[in-house]
């Protein structure tokens, strides 16, 4: 099997403190990484030490860090909101009723501008430095358009969600129930075989903690793990939830009291937190310091979406958490990486230790606090995925997340 050395790395991030510095980041000076043909990581180390490869880059100083785990994406749509998106920068307030609008242009798109629109989002991504990417449906909420919408997912990444539960369509408007039961039994069984978690938007204006439990049950027992979009808008039951039930994660978390932080700290649930959202919406920003001081796990995510936050780039939420949540950049790139990986259950990637995934950013840069030092600055110089260069430059097209 070939081997790759990345030589003249400036900065190593491997989130593991045994093989650097000792901090979380795991932090090595003047390093080097291996990297086999297979895709993962086969030594790393201080550059002097590096064992002999049959391929060798020099990175002339350059800082790498793991390859971004974006955690919350909702990637499969038609349309454009930049309407309602002036209306909230001219002072109207966000609304989850919005979402209606996508779902009606997402009904009448073929499946071949889905797929093209998800395409080029996924590209985006990657020249951006992520290497895995979740992708929830929610647009189509009929059994048909949530099956093909996951399907489309699927073809980029095995991280992918059904959340049929995102708000009530217009024709179940008068029979809400009707629409639980729909997504509790037809739609389900539609998707689940194209999904690997089940979500809800447990939120006023879209399900309560009853519809939101009987949703993600169902999931459950159909062999899906559980996410939870909770306490986005205002205070409600869905962090709580979350973590009774045992989801991977309960996403935006801008709203907690004293209790939704404790449930969080005695969990294995992650605060997924979502800073683009709280950007484009003029919204309250999550209080990372008090989830972090609890003990909570956190992680960063872009929700890129085409209403409430159409970025798709993890460092610009990297600079908004450093910028606008008070964490320090150390913390920030953690939560975009290790962080993104735990919300995802998953630890063969957000590391760069011997046997994970060689998923990784190059940045033009000599460390990883210019993400949140130079923001807007495209930084990532190249992204590798499984062991392969150039995927910022669009060389190299490999699925984003496949396992």
């Amino acid at each position: 099997m070939a081997t790759t050395l990345l030589d003249g790395i400036g900065l190593l991030v491997t989130n593991d403190p045994a093989l650097g510095d000792g901090s979380p980041l795991g932090e090595i000076s003047g390093a080097a990484l291996i990297a086999d043909s297979g895709g993962r990581v086969l030594w790393v180390g201080p550059a002097p030490a590096a064992p002999s490869a049959d391929h060798r880059i020099d990175l002339d100083g350059r800082c790498v860090v793991p390859g971004f785990v974006d955690s919350h994406a909702h990637l499969v749509f038609a349309g454009d909101r930049s309407a309602e998106f002036a209306a909230r920068m001219s002072g109207q307030s966000y609304a989850a009723g919005g979402i209606r609008t996508t779902v009606a242009a997402t009904r009448a798109a073929p499946d071949e501008l889905l797929a093209l629109n998800l395409a080029r989002l996924v590209r985006e991504m990657r020249r951006q430095g992520t290497t895995t990417v979740e992708i929830k449906s929610g647009y189509g909420l009929t059994v048909a358009d949530e099956a093909r919408a996951l399907a489309l997912a699927a073809e980029h990444t095995d991280e992918t969600t059904f959340l049929g539960a995102h708000v009530v369509p217009a024709e179940y408007a008068d029979d809400p129930g009707g629409y639980v039961d729909l997504v509790t039994g037809p739609m389900l069984d539609a998707c689940a075989p194209h999904a690997r978690w089940v979500d809800v938007f447990c939120e006023t204006g879209a399900f309560d903690a009853d519809a939101a439990r009987a949703v993600l049950t169902a999931g459950l027992g159909r062999g899906l793990g559980a996410r939870v979009h909770a306490n986005q808008l205002g205070p409600g039951p869905g962090v709580r939830l979350a973590c009774e039930l045992g989801a991977a994660s309960a996403d935006h978390c801008t709203f907690l009291d004293d209790a939704d932080v404790d449930a969080l700290a005695g969990s294995g649930t992650v605060a997924t937190l979502l800073p683009g959202v709280e950007f484009s919406t003029r919204s309250p920003y999550p209080d990372a310091r008090r989830l972090l001081a609890a003990g909570v796990t956190v992680a960063l995510a872009t929700d890129c979406n085409p209403g409430s936050c159409y970025t798709s780039s993890m460092p610009f939420c990297i600079a908004l958490a450093v910028r606008e949540m008070r964490m320090t950049p150390a913390e920030a790139l953690w939560a975009a990486t290790a962080g993104g990986a735990a919300a995802l259950r998953r630890t063969d990637v957000g590391r760069l230790t011997p046997g994970a995934r060689a998923d990784l950013a190059v940045l033009d840069a000599p460390s990883y606090v210019h993400l949140a030092y130079r923001p807007g600055v495209p930084l990532v110089a190249d992204t590798w995925v499984a062991g392969r260069p150039g995927s910022a430059g669009g060389v190299q097209q490999a699925p984003v997340g496949g396992r």
